[in-house]
């Protein structure tokens, strides 16, 4: 048994600006999979996260909605934290970086950095809008590219070819909060001295092996040693040179008001920049954590701590967390990460996420159609420990999961368990026909640890899967449908289902760090204590099961489909990023259409009927539309806005002609229209006073 470890594991914190997306879940399923393995092997492991709760944007939406920032993060944080516990995302502790602890750690670490002499103080030149008197972040205007002549990129890099600029480069620009042309202005700013812990830096990069700055102890996995000795990974080490080259320049760390967030101590209008405080929400949730469990803080964030420190993120924010991170713990007394674990973006079908596609893919949306368990492993199988990027292609997706999980692992159980349950009364036989297979299988888990430890869940997989196919084939050899029909065979068959059954058991062990749902599934079945890494390797002999139960079911193509064009119909405001929409013209979603394709639409007016919830959906209502004498079944995500009840009797508007869908729920024969930035601000189009049902809308 290897010595056990003290780990902290955190993600990316999403922000708390809209709503959390497939590409989001690639990372916290990728940092849940290690961490329960984690657990699995008995070490001592917390996994904290919080919402990014500050910033221009959450400011804006705010005043847009009519209501506070907090009052918006905290919807948010509550949509959050429901969809990561429906993907079984398992955090110790989620909280905010809008919080009494964060602000402590902000303060207290620009005083100590201030204290020190690593930060400065200078008037600079801004963007401003005049028609919203505020300054304005790079991402809040766009013009053309000047190095490409792209038109429509933001004011800090271009989309289109790659370049980074200064926003005063940027030519024609504007605003995307007013469409006014932004001016110049001068203001007092505040940066962190990045420059100084240049040499820290190159050493942490790329440290010396036999001396690394806070590497973990080394730790046997039976007999191979493996340890984190890299504090990121060697193929962004170059990336990360590159900033150097030109001399590391200082961090503007301050914004002004209007700003939510935390102000700068002994300062006027003064407020910290996000992507300062954002990280030491870590510090802050784990925080919380310590109080709530009596854990000692200082112990596990001291310069000398023998606890491991790993941070999952993605390639995007690598310049924070690689640079700025770790200078800012070092100047200011505390320890940095162990290692920076960094994956790429998730495209699907070979393609960026598109809203206009319907690949912009909600975890709400994947949810109302699909089990959460599927994109765990799909993503597992997938992932590896370097930054590329992966692909969700959905005939893959659909394929692979029935193979894989039902076809073969659960099958496993399937062919099995009923002999045992009508046969033996749920008894299973005394001893294993066939010890070595199960110690091959038993063996194997080095390799799969191994392939765990260091975020190589793919290979980790195939393994797996290589060993669900040798079970698979000891079934078919031994044919337990056939002996069961010959006389005096029991004690054969009853071997034979056993092994079988002892094969599943071990698989589902190292599959428990990936789809957990299914693993507790199989507890109950198996009915034994919950599954840890070292359990499986004593088999069950002897031991008594419960009945098998349907544990998963295939995926259908009507689910993906269905689940597709939710994603397409659903209104997702822009501001779901750390970027707000602009003026419609401005607007990426609104792809524009012929008039010939327009012509084809078929608007009607419609009277409904009648109105109900939809039991298990959490966006939906049932609405009976009458089109003057025809009828017809919708389903609307417009629960967030209104109650069936104010519905029945009003005039709404209507795609007549839209091709029925099939969806979870039933078939929705069209689609209401409505508008709005979402939640409780969501209106449906009604017609004026006069209108009749069935009138078409020219």
């Amino acid at each position: 048994m290897t010595e056990k470890r003290k780990i902290l594991v955190t993600s990316a914190l999403p922000y708390a600006n809209g709503a959390i997306h497939l590409g989001h879940l690639v990372e916290y399923i990728q940092t849940d999979v290690w961490v329960r393995f984690q657990r699995m092997r008995g070490h001592e492991i917390y996994y904290v996260c919080a919402d990014d709760a500050h910033g221009t944007p959450i400011m804006l939406r705010a005043q847009n909605e009519g209501i506070t920032p907090e009052a918006l993060i905290e919807r948010i944080a509550e949509e959050h934290q429901r969809d990561f516990a429906d993907f079984a995302i398992s955090f110790d502790n989620f909280y905010s970086t809008h919080s009494d602890e964060n602000r402590k750690f902000a303060q207290g670490i620009y005083r100590k950095l201030k204290d020190a002499g690593h930060i400065a103080v200078r008037t600079i030149k801004q963007a401003y809008d005049p028609e919203k008197e505020m300054f304005l972040p790079d991402r809040f205007i766009k013009g053309t590219c000047p190095r490409c002549g792209a038109e429509d990129q933001y004011g800090d890099n271009c989309e289109v070819c790659g370049s980074s600029y200064d926003t005063t480069d940027l030519k024609n620009p504007r605003s995307v909060v007013s469409g006014a042309t932004p001016i110049e202005k001068e203001s007092e700013h505040y940066f962190f001295k990045l420059a100084d812990f240049e040499d820290m830096l190159r050493d942490w990069l790329r440290p010396d092996q036999a001396e690394a700055i806070s590497a973990p102890r080394m730790h046997t996995l039976h007999q191979l040693q493996h340890v984190h000795t890299e504090h990121v990974q060697a193929d962004v080490v170059s990336k990360l040179e590159e900033w150097f080259e030109g001399g590391l320049q200082d961090w503007d760390i301050s914004r002004d008001a209007p700003y939510f967030g935390f102000e700068i101590p002994d300062t006027k209008d003064k407020y910290f920049y996000v992507w300062l405080d954002a990280p030491m929400g870590y510090m802050a949730s784990f925080q919380q954590l310590c109080k709530n469990k009596g854990m000692d803080f200082d112990g596990w964030w001291k310069p000398d701590s023998d606890t491991e420190l790993y941070h999952f993120i993605g390639k995007d924010i690598l310049y924070f967390h690689a640079l700025f991170w770790p200078a800012v713990l070092a100047g200011a007394g505390y320890r940095r990460p162990t290692s920076i674990f960094t994956h790429g973006f998730l495209t699907v079908d070979g393609n960026k996420m598109s809203k206009s596609r319907g690949t912009f893919i909600n975890a709400r949306t994947y949810l109302d159609h699909i089990n959460p368990e599927y994109l765990r492993y799909y993503f597992a199988a997938k992932l590896g420990n370097t930054v590329e990027d992966i692909d969700l292609n959905l005939e893959d997706f659909l394929l692979r999961v029935n193979s894989d999980l039902v076809g073969k692992v659960i099958n496993i159980a399937s062919r099995c368990a009923g002999f045992i349950s009508k046969r033996f009364d749920g008894k299973l036989a005394d001893h294993l026909p066939e010890p070595d297979l199960y110690q091959q299988f038993v063996d194997a888990g080095e390799s799969i640890a191994m392939h765990f430890e260091k975020r190589e869940y793919s290979r980790a997989v195939r393994e797996i899967m290589a060993l669900a196919d040798i079970a698979n084939q000891y079934i078919n050899d031994k044919e337990p449908w056939v002996v069961a029909k010959q006389e005096g065979s029991d004690s054969e068959l009853q071997a034979i289902c056993t092994q079988g059954l002892n094969l599943f058991y071990v698989l589902m062990g190292y599959l428990k760090p990936i789809i957990p749902a299914t693993a507790d599934k199989t507890e109950a079945f198996l009915g034994i204590e919950p599954l840890a890494w070292e359990s499986t390797r004593t088999p069950l002999t002897g031991h008594t099961i419960h009945t098998f139960k349907h544990m998963l079911t295939r995926v259908e193509q009507d689910q993906i489909e269905s689940m597709l064009v939710q994603a397409k119909e659903e209104l997702v405001p822009l501001s779901d990023t750390k970027t707000i929409s602009g003026p419609l013209a401005d607007d990426p979603i609104r792809d524009l259409i012929e008039f010939d394709d327009f012509a084809k639409v078929d608007l009607r007016v419609a009277l409904i009927a009648k109105a109900e919830h939809v039991e298990g959906a959490d966006k939906l209502l049932r609405l009976t539309l009458d089109l003057g004498g025809e009828t017809r079944n919708v389903f609307a995500g417009i629960k967030s806005a209104y109650q069936p009840e104010d519905l029945e009797g009003r005039l709404t508007v209507m795609v007549a002609n839209l091709a029925p869908r099939k969806m979870r729920f039933g078939v929705s024969e069209g689609m209401v229209l409505a508008a709005g930035p979402g939640g409780k601000e969501l209106w449906i189009l009604s017609p004026d006073t006069g209108a009749k049902p069935g009138m078409r809308i020219k």
